[in-house]
C-alpha cells in the first residue's frame, strides 16, 4: 500500500464524511504475515459475521479449508462446488426433505442463474481482510468494502457516477453477502470499466450487518479515480455541506 495514498484518503474521508466507517480492504496473497495469522478468527457459518471483528482493527484471514459456508468458498474462488440439491435450497426445496430459502421462483431459475455466474480461481492460496487504516507496506488491495448507511451511500453512489458518461456506475447484482462483497467485485475489476457494486441485499446475512446499512465494494483501480476525483466533485459544494452537517450532528 502506497503509505501516501494511505494517508489521502483518510484525510478527505474525515473531510467529506465525518464520522463515517474506514472501508474494509481486501487482497489475494500467497504470503500472510504471523501478526495477521494470530489476529484472524474463523466463523463456522455465515462469514460475514467476521467483519464485525474487522470493522473494529482485526485482520481476517480466509483460505482453503478455513470454515463457513460452501457459497463463501464459491464466492472467493477458493471451491466450484456448492451443497447438495442447491438449486432446491434456493428456491423452493424439497418437501419433507429440504427447507427452501425462496430466493428464486425455481430450481430451473436457479440453474440458469449460475450458469451465468460461473466460479472463478482463487489467484493466491489466502484471502485477507484489514481496516484501511491497519493496512502497511506490504498490503495490496484489490478491493475495498465500505459498510454504510443511506448518507453515505448517496455520497459514494454519486462519487462512482462523477467520471462516467452512462448511468451505470453501480450495479446491484442478486446474490449472496459474499457474491456482493468479493465475487461481483472480482468480475467488475476484470472489466475494461469496472463498476462498483451495491450489495448486502442478502436476507440470510442481514443479521450479520447493522439495520440500515449496506455494503458499496469499490474494486481497487476504480477505488483510486474516485479519491483522485473527490476534490473537484459535488463534495465541494453548498448541497453535501447540508448533508456533512447531518453526519457530524450524528457523530
Amino acid at each position: 500500500m502506497n503509505a501516501r495514498f494511505q494517508q489521502d484518503f483518510l484525510t478527505k474521508w474525515e473531510k467529506y464524511f465525518p464520522g463515517a466507517a474506514l472501508p474494509v480492504a481486501y487482497w489475494y496473497t500467497d504470503e500472510v504475515s504471523e501478526d495477521d495469522r494470530r489476529d484472524s478468527r474463523d466463523e463456522e457459518h455465515c462469514v460475514v459475521a467476521s467483519f464485525q471483528r474487522v470493522r473494529q482493527g482485526h485482520a481476517f484471514v480466509y483460505g482453503k479449508g478455513s470454515p463457513g459456508c460452501r457459497g463463501w468458498a464459491r464466492y472467493t474462488g477458493f471451491s466450484e462446488t456448492l451443497r447438495p440439491n442447491f438449486e432446491y435450497f434456493l428456491s423452493c426445496g424439497i418437501p419433507g426433505e429440504l427447507e427452501g430459502e425462496r430466493y428464486k421462483q425455481s430450481p430451473e431459475l436457479v440453474k440458469s442463474y449460475l450458469e451465468s455466474h460461473p466460479p472463478f480461481e482463487a489467484p493466491a492460496r489466502w484471502l485477507v481482510f484489514k481496516r484501511w487504516d491497519k493496512l502497511s507496506l506490504e498490503d495490496e488491495p484489490f478491493a475495498v468494502i465500505f459498510f454504510a448507511a443511506a448518507d453515505v451511500l448517496s455520497g459514494l453512489f454519486a462519487l462512482a457516477n462523477y467520471d462516467r458518461s452512462d448511468p451505470h456506475g453501480v450495479i446491484a447484482p442478486m446474490g449472496s453477502g459474499c457474491a456482493q462483497i468479493v465475487g461481483y467485485p472480482w468480475l467488475e475489476a476484470h472489466a475494461d470499466a469496472p463498476r462498483c457494486v451495491l450489495g448486502m441485499f442478502d436476507v440470510s446475512a442481514r443479521p450479520q450487518v447493522r439495520p440500515g446499512e449496506l455494503t458499496f465494494t469499490v474494486p481497487f483501480a476504480r477505488f483510486e479515480q474516485m479519491v483522485a476525483n473527490m476534490d473537484e466533485s459535488f463534495l465541494i459544494t453548498a448541497s453535501w455541506d447540508r448533508v456533512r452537517a447531518r453526519m457530524r450532528q450524528a457523530v
